[in-house]
């Protein structure tokens, strides 16, 4: 099979294109035949060592310390289920199925082995291939922290990057929720989230959303570049601030500011879970929610793609997809 094998920590061009044998799934995986991934804001990162100094060491060793443990990289895969191991109970060849797992998913290549008990789901009914793989990361993220920022109807939410991976996904559940939702991005992309629901935009270039005076139930950055002191002083008086990209300074930031003001701030890591993508899946057949895609590369491209997303400003997912006989 192909696959993109990744022997050192760089830039994209540490990515190679190689044969390899197909794997074999064990008693408790199934073998997916993958039809579409997705290169993540985590997948460049982890390529290229792009850790908080607070993190180096811990990160070090969950990663590999001179090199990545996984050598093929990828957190995601859409696909169709080819085998079985003995001891899977909830798959079965054929399955059409979609998978989010951080450490464990080997998915840049054209098969994956996934764990049954990984975050693995039957993909949406309605979505392609290309949209399944573009939900997991940034629908997962944006999922896990508005409920622990415990959104409700007639709240007032505010998503800082609301143009990206997590954003876009942010903004659909935020409405889908109930919520006045104000989004945050550049001018290019001020009429695309109109489109996802906000029901207001701002244009960070033009204006700060900090010094205009309005006050939030809710303020998620997804991207980790708003000002906190502006964030937490634009909050109401029961007011939550989410970061979805916090390293462990970070941390300590938020858990001082929290002690200063009063207020509520949440961080860390969203865990894919296996619910999660069920409810995700629940929402898109319904047509509440849709994937965003930017642009979509063959493997052969995953430098190309891997070079596009560290630029910083894709709109939405980057997808990956493999020349196979796709199904509908």
């Amino acid at each position: 099979m192909k696959a993109i094998v990744a022997t050192k920590y760089g830039p994209p061009e540490v990515l190679e294109l190689r044969e390899l044998a197909k794997p074999v799934p064990k008693g408790n995986e199934v073998l997916v035949k993958v039809y579409a991934t997705t290169v993540t804001a985590g997948d460049s990162r982890v390529r290229s060592f792009t850790v908080p100094r607070s993190f180096w060491l811990l990160a070090r060793l969950t990663l590999g310390l001179r090199k990545p443990k996984k050598a093929i990289p990828g957190m995601v895969v859409a696909g169709e289920v080819e085998a079985v191991g003995n001891e899977v109970k909830r798959f079965k060849t054929g399955d059409q199925v979609y998978a989010y797992d951080l450490t464990r998913l080997n998915a840049y290549a054209e098969y994956a082995c996934v764990s049954e008990d990984s975050a693995l789901a039957c993909k949406p009914s309605t979505a392609t291939y290309e949209e399944a793989a573009a939900l997991p990361f940034g629908a997962v993220t944006a999922l896990h922290f508005l409920k622990k920022g415990n959104i409700h109807s007639g709240q007032r939410v505010l998503i800082y990057g609301a143009s990206g991976s997590v954003g876009t996904s942010a903004v659909q559940l935020a409405k889908n929720f109930g919520a006045d939702v104000t989004g945050v991005c550049s001018t290019k992309n001020v009429e695309l989230v109109k489109s996802l629901g906000a029901g207001q935009v701002i244009d960070y270039t033009k204006e700060d959303f900090t010094r205009t005076g309005e006050t939030y139930d809710i303020i998620f950055d997804t991207v980790g570049k708003s000002s906190l002191s502006g964030s937490v002083r634009s909050l109401t008086r029961e007011g939550i601030y989410l970061q979805a990209v916090s390293g462990p300074a970070q941390l300590v930031q938020m858990r001082w500011a929290a002690m200063r003001s009063g207020k509520t701030l949440i961080g860390g890591t969203a865990v894919p879970t296996t619910e999660a993508l069920v409810y995700l899946q629940g929402l898109v057949d319904a047509g509440k929610i849709k994937p965003v895609i930017d642009r979509c590369y063959p493997l052969e491209r995953i430098v190309e793609a891997h070079r596009y997303v560290d630029q910083g400003h894709k709109r939405g997912n980057v997808v990956i997809t493999m020349e196979q006989d796709i199904k509908p």
